[in-house]
């Protein structure tokens, strides 16, 4: 008799060019952010080819059910992203973007093609493993406030409850054929700043009588520079960036204004709430002492992500059986954001990556950029790695 492994692997080879087919399917006709309409009808009629249950939740998105036939309350959820970036795709490519300006540049398309044929291979074992398995394919995961804290408020994680979730993010810069896995701590939260510095503006050649928000400003950001530099632990990773400051003065005007937008970044929710407070006292502070006024909104955004270690530790094992220990790699601390943090707040989480790159093919871009791909080999990686995974934590 065919082991576990045996039957994955054999699925997954099976259903192989069909996923890769979905995955064109959806790269070529991506949608932004909670628009991701044609996309979950999509997904929808796949789960109708497959008789797999479904309710809609959050507008765009998708809860599925697959029930095995033997006996068991357990329940795992797995989890894909549908949403695409405002990003013209580099011309060329025979399964590129159909909509100009918007493109599948973060992998969500691998993500949601792989969870179509992940689900395939679990519905195809259904009569062999007990337990519930929900799928969750999630709109959103782009933009605030995350598409997950939608789901997980419209009772993604209700009736039945998962006891674990399970997700997976393309990796560019993991080979194709690898997963990497950590425990614990992994992504980071991911705040939005936005800040006004008002003056008053008038001639460059007479400062004295002008209240000058460019140089108050460059104080500002000099002092906000302490928040990470000197006010945070330093075993905790924090990141203070501005990546946008607009003053519409000239050669020989000083402007009225300076705005400002940035981006704040930690791995722990107490310094998280209390740098917030100091940035905006901080700048506050800065700009009255000098005559000025400040306004500081911080826009906050996901939480960090944090991967429950037996979860993983598990995960990473089955990983192993599947792949061969040479191809589970360890990840390092990752300071981007991703709402699939949600989930790990609320209940055992666990999200790995899926190595995409092949750098000999020149598949080596990083994610967000007009040139991102993958090595399409890594679908049949990633649909009978997550079924795997699944099967084992049922006990099959």
């Amino acid at each position: 008799m065919a082991s576990t492994k045996e039957k994955v692997l054999a699925l997954a080879h099976q259903y192989f060019e069909d996923t890769v087919s979905n995955r064109r399917h959806l790269h070529q006709n991506p949608e932004l952010s909670f628009e991701e309409y044609n996309t979950s009808a999509f997904v929808k009629s796949q789960l109708d080819q497959l008789g797999i249950p479904y309710e809609t939740k959050a507008d765009t998105g998708i809860v599925a059910l697959i029930t095995g036939n033997l006996s068991s309350n357990e329940v795992i959820a797995l989890r894909a992203d549908m949403d695409a970036l405002p990003i013209q795709e580099v011309e060329g490519r025979s399964y590129a973007s159909k909509n100009p300006g918007v493109m599948h540049a973060c992998g969500h398309d691998v993500h949601t093609s792989s969870l179509l044929g992940t689900a395939k291979i679990l519905h195809s074992l259904k009569a062999e493993f007990g337990g519930n398995i929900k799928l969750i394919f999630q709109p959103g995961e782009e933009r605030l406030p995350g598409g997950a804290s939608l789901m997980i408020k419209e009772g993604a994680l209700q009736d039945p409850a998962p006891s674990a979730i399970i997700g997976q993010h393309v990796m560019p810069f993991i080979e194709v054929g690898k997963v990497g896995f950590r425990e614990g701590k992994y992504m980071a939260s991911c705040d939005e700043l936005f800040m006004t510095v008002k003056g008053r503006g008038g001639h460059g050649a007479h400062p004295h009588q002008n209240i000058d928000p460019i140089v108050i400003t460059a104080q500002i950001i000099t002092a906000l520079q302490q928040v990470a530099s000197r006010f945070a632990d330093p075993r905790t990773p924090t990141v203070l960036s501005f990546g946008k400051i607009m003053a519409n003065g000239a050669t020989n005007i000083i402007p009225d204004q300076v705005y400002l937008e940035g981006t704040f970044r930690t791995f722990d929710e107490k310094w998280r709430a209390e740098a917030h407070e100091r940035m905006v006292k901080i700048a506050v502070g800065i700009a009255e002492s000098m005559g000025a006024t400040c306004e500081f909104e911080v826009r906050k955004g996901y939480p960090f992500l944090i991967n429950e270690p037996e979860l993983t530790k598990s995960a990473r094992a089955f990983a192993e059986e599947y792949l061969g220990k040479e191809s589970v790699v360890d990840l390092d601390l990752w300071p981007a954001a991703e709402d699939f943090s949600y989930y790990s707040q609320e209940i055992d989480a666990c999200f790995y990556r899926l190595g995409t790159g092949n750098a000999a093919r020149g598949i080596s871009s990083a994610v967000h950029t007009p040139t991102f791909d993958v090595d399409e080999a890594s679908l049949e990686i990633s649909t009978g790695l997550m079924a795997y995974i699944t099967l084992r934590r049922l006990g099959y």
